[in-house]
């Protein structure tokens, strides 16, 4: 018997997608293989005077649609309601209703990034502190006036955990349960927690996820002090993955969630399947040179030893595919690193070209993008790719989608710091 075949089998069941091209798997699809970008000039606040004034916003969202715990909208941040959303139409998917299976037995995994305060939230006790002349004066203030302007359950609007908490409570999710929080690569690593947590026995099921908004005006003035975004004019062309032309990346927002279960939970309820999770790796770039990809070599290579592949077995390549000129670099170079010379036949998409860059939650909408690709049997297009960049050779699937006829997927995230992390996933 090998090593893999001593642990139970860990299969995806349902799929919940909130996203700027869809809001559900069948719209969501729809777009993605018909080659609708979600990037437009943005929309949600004044942009005259940002450097880059595009984004993918997801429009026509309403949380009461999907929440049944309403009573909690108010203390749920943008960035909670599209993760308890994306969790509920994946129970839903997975046809999974509360009590179907023991709470004790179901639990939570899911990836968050940074969530921003809304500045109006803090106005009246910032307002209350101004003309303070000495540290005596604003600490008496502060404690006597000021603290009572703000709303004592401001703060769980921000805490990363709070929509593992969520949707643990939606679902009465009493299993495992734990947030990751290491921005791009939250997702895969969320699934890799939720494999193990199944694999050694603790839970029968976990509903799995990311989501991030950065649609708000504080994370996109912060995001400008250090990320490299897209100073275009045309939202069509806007975000271009390893294009020799690319200028950066778009801003972005989203949550998709999945259901994991063990094969044999699944076969014996009569699930549908939709692949199963055959490897997940992590890696970090360390001390090394950012644009090494070293992180995302040792991902790559973790993944593979898992699911006892080798980079032959890949049909295709879902790419990280940032939009940014080092990051794409780097991306390329851990291909190179970890797969040799059969990196540049693999084929690859690229799916923040339909719908930009927004931390946790991307990696997890990509994923899906991958999963429900493999169902259709059609691998979509990276859009705005057009000119071939000499640093990044690779076989970008471009112009129109792929027929594909190899189910076995390598889904890739990486944050700008060299946190990597990779999935393997083979149609079932």
């Amino acid at each position: 018997m090998t090593a893999q075949a001593a642990f139970p089998r860990v299969v995806v069941s349902g799929i919940g997608v909130v996203s700027p091209i869809g809001i559900g798997c069948d719209p969501f699809w729809s777009n993605l293989i018909s080659g609708r970008s979600g990037i437009d000039v943005l929309s949600a606040f004044p942009a005259t005077n940002l450097p880059s004034k595009l984004a993918a916003e997801i429009h026509d969202f309403d949380p009461l649609q999907f929440i049944q715990q309403k009573k909690f909208l108010k203390v749920m941040s943008r960035d909670v309601q599209l993760g308890v959303s994306s969790a509920s139409m994946a129970m839903k998917d997975a046809g999974l209703t509360r009590g179907d299976i023991d709470p004790e037995r179901l639990g939570v995994e899911f990836g968050a990034g940074h969530i921003s305060t809304t500045p109006e939230e803090l106005a009246d006790a910032a307002r209350k502190m101004q003309g303070c002349v000495d540290d005596d004066e604003s600490f008496t203030r502060w404690g006597e006036d000021t603290m009572g302007q703000i709303c004592p359950l401001w703060l769980l609007k921000q805490l990363p955990n709070m929509p593992a908490c969520h949707v643990a409570i939606e679902h009465d999710a009493r299993g495992p349960n734990n947030t990751i929080t290491a921005c791009e690569s939250s997702a895969l690593l969320a699934i890799a927690e939720a494999v193990r947590v199944i694999q050694r026995g603790r839970a029968d099921a976990m509903i799995v996820g990311a989501c991030s908004s950065y649609i708000h005006p504080l994370e996109i003035a912060r995001l400008n002090l250090y990320e490299s975004l897209s100073r275009g004019e045309d939202p069509a062309s806007a975000c271009r993955p390893f294009d020799l032309h690319r200028d950066g990346t778009v801003v972005g927002e989203g949550a998709a969630a999945f259901v994991l279960e063990s094969y044999e939970h699944a076969i014996r309820r009569g699930a549908s399947i939709y692949c199963e999770i055959v490897g997940v790796g992590g890696g970090s770039d360390g001390a090394s040179d950012r644009e090494s990809g070293v992180g995302l070599e040792r991902a790559i290579q973790a993944a593979l030893r898992q699911s006892q592949m080798t980079p032959r077995d890949l049909g295709h390549i879902n790419a990280h595919g940032k939009g940014t000129r080092r990051d794409d670099i780097a991306e390329a170079r851990g291909y190179q690193r970890a797969l040799g010379q059969i990196a540049e036949k693999i084929p690859v998409t690229a799916l923040k070209s339909y719908f930009g860059h927004f931390d946790a939650g991307a990696g997890a909408v990509e994923l899906a993008g991958s999963l429900l690709a493999m169902q259709h049997g059609q691998l979509p297009m990276t859009l705005n790719y057009r000119t071939p960049d000499p640093l990044c050779p690779l076989n970008i699937v471009h112009s129109e989608p792929m027929q594909m006829s190899n189910g076995i997927a390598l889904s890739v995230n990486r944050t700008r710091m060299g946190q990597s992390a990779a999935a393997v996933i083979r149609a079932v």
